[in-house]
């Protein structure tokens, strides 16, 4: 890593103030060839993880749900998947996992010596994501973020800077204050299975131009702006950047992601917001409570990029003090199946720019009644009227409406899709729900038993 003298810091905030400024973009001041390339390189990525058909990607979920669900009721039940027959016979013994991606590791007692496991269980959009499943470990020993153009050795920031595969642990439990927005390069896993890891009172982590990160088991809340400046985001780069914008994760321009397991709430802005064309991802096993703005995925009604867009969320507990964006889309495909929402404060499921949302077997309980804001609908279209809305393709099919919860869909329910030879299966109606979530959040796993 190539040493920065902190006294060349003044001359460069001057000029950042006078001369860059006003050219920044996607909150990178100066545009230099090493982001050039690496926007290019990402957007190659997003492309080959776009899916052309995607039902196919809901109908292989929905299948994995299915027979585990039969497989809970005592059958045992093999699926095949491209050419490989996977058994998803049900672990019996302590392991309380119940939906298909917990099933697939955390029934192990030998979890923590195959941790790497994990980068097999990602399902939906995110399916292709492997992390750091290919590199080696790296242990953050120092919850400290005190240099951001030379950060220490042994800290998240060091870590996720460094080139190549790499799965990060933690030593301990820690809270981490990042000081400025953590910038990410790909082929990366966060891993805080088996300790107490928080980011909080600080910035969020950064997800830009890059492919291939799984961020798991974590506690993110109480997330603010970093004010910006000379930032490292590679080994070998660093530069300026714009005030960040208090974003627990942000995803820009980058494909397969998976967030998978982490507890997330009160962030100055978003919790997870996915923008400029980013794609393949999965949000799985979350528990989000208390915030405003949940989740974002595409920012502008005019950027087309997101038309490739493709996010599952599934599995997850939007829990007490949300108000709405659980999530707001445009433009893209959006599955969102198999999750537990309550007592949302003006709606849960919103969007503009027509993005095709499918709702399958969630669980919406509608606040109580309110003279002044009736906020039983589950959904809210933006800058569209209802003769252009109507077009779009929102669906719920067996979802669970409870408390007086309605779901307003649009489009031909009996439009002909591009099916491939898989035919189209429910997922499971939402009554299940409760129990597919029942473990959603960050994990208190212990070593040599089951998590």
């Amino acid at each position: 890593m190539v040493a920065f003298k902190s006294s060349s810091l003044v001359v460069l905030f001057f000029l950042f103030f006078t001369v860059i400024a006003p050219a920044i973009r996607a909150h990178i001041a100066k545009f230099d060839d090493y982001w050039k390339q690496r926007e290019a390189e990402a957007r190659v990525a997003a492309l080959e993880a776009y899916h052309p058909i995607p039902e196919d990607v809901n109908n292989h979920f929905n299948l994995l749900v299915e027979d585990l669900l039969v497989g809970m009721n005592g059958t045992r039940s093999n699926l095949r998947i491209n050419g490989t027959r996977r058994n998803l016979r049900v672990n019996k013994g302590p392991c309380k996992a119940t939906n298909p991606i917990d099933r697939c590791w955390r029934c192990r007692p030998k979890w923590a010596a195959e941790r790497k496991r994990l980068a097999d269980c990602a399902l939906g959009f995110g399916r292709h994501t492997v992390g750091g499943k290919y590199g080696s470990y790296y242990f953050v020993t120092d919850p400290s973020d005190n240099d951001m153009v030379n950060p220490t050795k042994g800290t998240l920031r060091h870590a996720v800077i460094q080139p190549g595969p790499l799965w990060i642990m933690f030593s301990r439990s820690m809270v981490i204050r990042l000081n400025q927005e953590l910038i990410m390069t790909g082929d990366k896993t966060i891993d805080g299975r088996g300790v107490n890891v928080h980011i909080a009172y600080g910035a969020g982590i950064t997800i830009q131009y890059v492919k291939n990160v799984i961020i798991h088991g974590l506690h993110f809340h109480d997330i603010v702006s970093g004010s910006g400046g000379l930032i490292r985001d590679a080994v070998n780069h660093f530069g300026f950047r714009s005030r960040s914008d208090g974003d627990a994760i942000s995803i820009y321009g980058s494909s397969n992601i998976w967030i998978d397991h982490n507890s997330m709430s009160n962030c100055k802005d978003g919790l997870i917001d996915a923008i400029e064309g980013s794609t393949g991802i999965t949000i799985s096993n979350n528990h989000f409570t208390n915030h405003n703005e949940v989740m974002l995925f595409g920012a502008s009604d005019g950027n087309s990029k997101d038309a490739i867009m493709q996010i599952t969320v599934a599995f997850n507990h939007f829990g007490n003090g949300l108000i709405q964006r659980m999530p707001r889309c445009r433009w893209g495909f959006f599955h969102v199946v198999n999750n537990v929402y309550r007592n949302w404060n003006m709606y849960a499921i919103g969007g503009s720019a027509h993005p095709t949302i499918i709702s399958q077997g969630n669980r919406y309980t509608a606040p109580p009644s309110n003279p002044i804001h009736d906020a039983k609908q589950v959904t809210k279209r933006d800058y569209a009227t209802e003769s252009e809305w109507k077009k779009w393709t929102w669906r719920s099919e067996g979802d669970q409406m409870r408390n007086g919860a309605y779901f307003v869909q649009s489009g031909n329910a009996s439009k002909r899709r591009p099916y491939s030879r898989l035919d189209m299966i429910k997922a499971k109606p939402g009554h299940y729900a409760p129990i597919l979530t029942r473990s959603a959040g960050a994990l208190t796993c212990r070593r040599r038993r089951p998590c």
